[in-house]
């Protein structure tokens, strides 16, 4: 694609999606997919673009931006959502993997925005409050602007993220909806408060700190991590916009401790009952509906891996492949891999893969001769792992499996569940999710 392009259709992009973009963020994450096409765009991205370039061209004019940094403080124009819609298509097939082109890395990562759209979707039709999307550690793997968009396009109008820097760039993808950051703010006051973050206050110390503007007031009921206690709270005369608690064990369902912070969250409403309410984790809006309040917040429920035992029909969102290097055979005796952990038991078939640790796959997912490797899957059939799992490199069984160099293998995703990985490697699916590789290939797309 020609640089005068790129650099058109960035700014077509810019226009809306950020507004006065002068720092890199939004502005280089669509140059950085561009770089990836190496010729004219396909007709699905110039019909996506040509309408985005309609619907801009027919929407009433922005009043210039009034703040300063850099971000834009007006309000969205009155047919945001359709706007926002379409820009919200052009993004997606940027970046999407060029179709026919060759991978050339060991490691391919398949994200699925449409099918976390479709899980807030079932989310929220399980709760009469409000349905916001927890999009932290770059939502949660997945890649903050390539999930946020999106569901900002389905409706979606509260976003929790952690930290002030994860705030800011979801501010400038997202100028109209509300930002709530988990951590608090500590330094860059005015610039939050003028990007029109609202920390979680969990100290009388923080909310000193932050004299005017909204915020969400953060009461410990039981976990003893964040939060001001009960006595604490009766002493706060400043209402915020939202009252908020965390569970300790909604994924634990029958857990004592569960009742016993609903109760003291009911009293903390008490003191502050003309304050919107917000209690209810993934785990806790599938199985506990009276504590959804006014506002729900799904995390990792909205990725579709497992928070609580649930009927709920929550996709996969991701895909991690690996690609195979080499296939070879070795005999029964033999060992495989570092300190030949694992001892063959009969003629096995090798797959050797391009993935190991360095990846953000666990090392305690591989096997030995008295555990079992995790499972993957090869050619749409499941086996498992074989001996260690290096830094770059694991082997797996493909005895009996069609399955030759260059081939990808599916470490998790539709066939093997992100959560069984992860009960395997004694860990749970957020740490794989948020661990997700950094060099791996990223394809938006349909698993």
């Amino acid at each position: 694609m020609h640089p005068a392009d790129r650099a058109l259709i960035t700014d077509l992009l810019a226009r809306f999606l950020g507004g006065r973009i002068s720092s890199p963020g939004f502005r280089d994450g669509i140059v950085a997919a561009l770089s990836g096409l190496h010729r004219d765009p396909s007709p699905k991205l110039a019909a996506a673009l040509a309408s985005l370039s309609r619907e801009i061209d027919a929407a009433p004019p922005k009043p210039e931006p009034a703040a300063a940094h850099g971000l834009e403080e007006s309000a969205p124009p009155a047919d945001a959502d359709g706007l926002r819609s379409a820009a919200a298509d052009a993004f997606l097939v940027l970046n999407a993997h060029p179709a026919g082109e060759e991978n050339w890395e060991g490691v391919r990562l398949t994200i699925d925005p449409e099918a976390v759209v479709r899980n807030w979707r079932r989310l929220a039709a399980l709760t009469g409050a409000e349905c916001a999307a927890v999009v932290k550690a770059d939502a949660y793997g997945l890649g903050i602007e390539r999930v946020a968009v999106p569901l900002a396009a389905a409706g979606c109008r509260t976003f929790f993220v952690a930290l002030p820097t994860e705030a800011m760039r979801l501010r400038r993808l997202l100028p109209g909806v509300v930002i709530y950051v988990l951590n608090g703010v500590f330094d860059a006051v005015r610039e939050a408060r003028e990007a029109g973050l609202r920390p979680l206050i969990s100290s009388l110390e923080a909310l000193s700190e932050w004299p005017q503007g909204a915020f969400a007031l953060n009461v410990d009921t039981g976990m003893n991590r964040l939060g001001v206690t009960l006595a604490e709270l009766g002493t706060v005369t400043r209402r915020p916009a939202l009252l908020a608690s965390h569970f300790a064990a909604a994924d634990t369902p029958d857990h004592p401790l569960n009742v016993i912070q609903e109760a003291n969250f009911a009293a903390a409403r008490a003191m502050m009952s003309d304050v919107a309410a917000s209690f209810a984790n993934s785990a806790a809006l599938l199985t506990r509906p009276t504590s959804h309040y006014d506002l729900v917040r799904p995390g990792i429920a909205l990725y579709g891996a497992a928070s609580a035992p649930t009927s709920v029909p929550l996709e996969p969102t991701v895909k991690l492949e690996a690609r195979v290097v080499q296939v070879r055979e070795a005999a029964a005796g033999e060992t495989v891999g570092y300190g030949g952990a694992v001892t063959l038991t009969r003629p096995t078939r090798i797959a050797i893969a391009s993935l190991g640790y360095a990846d953000g796959y666990p090392r305690a997912a591989g096997s030995s001769d008295t555990a079992a490797g995790a499972p993957v899957a090869v050619a749409g059939r499941r086996t498992h792992l074989l001996g260690r799992v290096s830094m770059d490199l694991l082997a797996i069984d493909v005895t009996g499996i069609a399955c030759a160099r260059g081939d990808f293998v599916e470490i998790f995703g539709p066939t093997v569940g992100v959560d069984e990985v992860a009960a395997r490697a004694g860990t749970i699916g957020y740490e794989l999710l948020t661990g997700l590789s950094r060099r791996a290939t990223r394809v938006t797309g349909p698993l």
